[in-house]
């Protein structure tokens, strides 16, 4: 769908996934959908509201993963 969104788990990314890294794919994710690369001041919250749930569900997410040949990851 969003080209420019990567993968962010191993074995693709050799070491685990930066916030920094989720938060990009989660804004890319969030521009496709609603259209805008930046939105209007009207629908800056929203937008930014968005960004930051699609970035927790992807953290959940990829902390979750359990990789063939691999333990799964723990956070904390």
């Amino acid at each position: 769908m969003c080209r420019s969104i990567k993968t962010l788990r191993p074995p693709v990314l050799p070491e685990e996934a930066t916030e920094e890294e989720i938060r990009a794919a989660a804004l890319q994710y969030v521009r496709k959908i609603s259209g805008f690369r930046a939105p209007a001041a009207h629908n800056q919250e929203v937008f930014e509201h968005a960004v930051d749930v699609i970035a927790q569900a992807t953290a959940e997410l990829l902390d979750g993963l359990e990789i063939r040949g691999q333990a799964v990851r723990q956070t904390g």
